[in-house]
């Protein structure tokens, strides 16, 4: 392997996409098992890419695993028992499968984006790299979207709907674009520090609100007490729940867990990408703690007049006390990304120019210019949608079954095809784990999306937000 990588000419972090065929995504020779790839060779694959970008004026591969795992975490109505038992195992899976991913990437030092592995998965297809790129597009974009009318949300709650929703969502959007000038992920970390510490602030705030106040002031059965003058929680979906509301709810939990379309592109950008697991260790504990207390301890104090988001249900001094710290992570999750999504277009477009990697006037104008685009896009999107809560489940279903599941399945058998699979017990286990992680993403891929699909249909039969809407959107 280590012939062959001196080999490899070295174009920097974001080369010509064409020429990366042969040069920039440093596979390992056709044929060679993991275990003939030692330490110090990957080691030496890695070193080798850092040390390629020394010339450079913008350098990615910069950040350390501490500094990864807080732009990982700046990223982040069923009954109380499958909600949680969801809950839990989303989380494993997205564990074990981001280890499947990084074990892939270990194996494809060169790997720069999610495109990337798309290549590498389907016998490097120049279709599959094309195709994946869109899907990637299309996911960043829309969630873009998403976070620039929640940021609308945000504001009209605030201000008492003090202007026109478009005009918020404007102001969302134009402060995106400014935020999202940096060219590195490594100037995000600073960004996702203070959205980790307002997300906290919010939560503990929503909590204590949530458990002094003498009762809930709305659910969707109406205010208080419309729907009960106690509160109740059920331990399972109650009766006339139906079958494509419990898929819905679930894909918006499994939508929680699969941040894994960004995480190629985050270990791009590591020093050391061999500590990429401390990193995800560091954010599965994290997400356990921030998925599971905030939503057992506010349904158990909301119960049937719970929300989404749950800050909607508190009395509304609270509401915009609690649901203004909401406004940092919206936008710095939205930051990255388009961070993500506008790189991806940038190595298009500057392929193997010098522009691509030094401050220069070119470099930066085309950088900002596909910011703009980007942002633009996702402004339009997030202003004609009518439902952007339905577009989630549609995303979960379209999107995350590929990149939360099905991507991974094929990438542990990419990496024990040729030793394999039931060598020890071990893989063997590892195998059947990933079998099942097969079928659940062709599951969300079918009934999922089919799900998805009757969500939006009876959202669209009754009344819509009209497109650039001046209509109150206050929780």
């Amino acid at each position: 392997m280590s012939e062959y990588l001196a080999s490899v000419p070295h174009k920097g972090a974001y080369g010509d996409v064409e020429d990366d065929r042969k040069s920039a995504i440093l596979d390992i020779k056709e044929g060679e098992v993991e275990a003939e790839v030692s330490v110090t060779e990957v080691d030496q694959a890695f070193a080798s890419l850092v040390a390629a970008e020394e010339s450079h004026d913008i350098k990615h591969r910069t950040m350390g695993w501490k500094k990864t795992t807080l732009l990982l975490f700046g990223d982040q109505v069923m009954g109380w028992v499958p909600g949680l038992i969801t809950t839990i195992l989303a989380g494993i899976f997205f564990y074990i499968t981001s280890l499947t991913m990084w074990r892939f990437i270990m194996r494809h030092p060169g790997v720069r984006d999610v495109c990337d592995i798309g290549y590498l998965l389907f016998n490097k297809s120049k279709i599959a790299y094309e195709v994946t790129g869109i899907m990637l597009l299309l996911n960043n974009i829309l969630l873009i979207g998403f976070h620039i009318l929640t940021f609308g949300k945000i504001l009209n709650t605030l201000s008492d709907h003090g202007t026109c929703t478009v005009v918020f969502t404007a102001i969302g959007a134009i402060t995106g674009i400014l935020m999202s000038l940096p060219r590195t992920l490594n100037h995000l970390t600073g960004m996702s520090v203070v959205s980790a510490i307002c997300m906290g602030i919010a939560i503990i705030l929503f909590l204590v609100f949530a458990g002094i106040e003498a009762n809930p002031l709305y659910g969707y059965g109406g205010t208080w007490p419309a729907a009960g003058d106690v509160v109740r929680t059920t331990a399972f979906p109650p009766p006339g729940t139906t079958w494509v509301e419990c898929l819905q709810a679930a894909l918006n939990i499994v939508f929680l867990w699969v941040p894994q379309i960004l995480f190629p592109t985050f270990i791009s950008e590591m020093k050391r990408p061999q500590d990429f697991p401390k990193a995800l260790t560091a954010l599965a504990g994290l997400s356990f703690v921030l998925f599971i207390v905030p939503t057992v301890l506010g349904y158990h104090w909301l119960g049937q007049y719970a929300t989404a988001p749950a800050f909607g249900s508190l009395e509304r001094v609270y509401v915009k006390a609690s649901f203004a710290f909401v406004i940092v992570p919206t936008q710095v999750i939205s930051v990255i990304y388009s961070n993500v999504a506008c790189k991806y277009i940038y190595q298009r477009i500057m392929r193997n120019s010098k522009h691509a990697h030094s401050h220069s006037k070119i470099g930066w104008g085309v950088w900002a210019a596909v910011t703009t685009v980007v942002w633009g896009i996702a402004f339009i999107f997030g202003s004609v949608i009518p439902s952007m809560g339905d577009m989630l489940g549609l995303l979960g279903a379209a999107f995350d079954s590929q990149f939360g599941f099905i991507f991974w399945a094929l990438c542990w058998y990419s990496l024990y095809r040729r030793e394999g699979f039931f060598t020890t017990w071990t893989r063997t286990a590892g195998t059947v784990f990933h079998i099942i992680v097969m079928l659940l993403g062709l599951f969300l891929l079918g009934p999922g999306l089919y799900a998805a699909v009757e969500a939006i249909i009876v959202d669209y039969a009754g009344p819509v937000r009209p497109a650039f809407s001046c209509a109150n959107l206050s929780l």
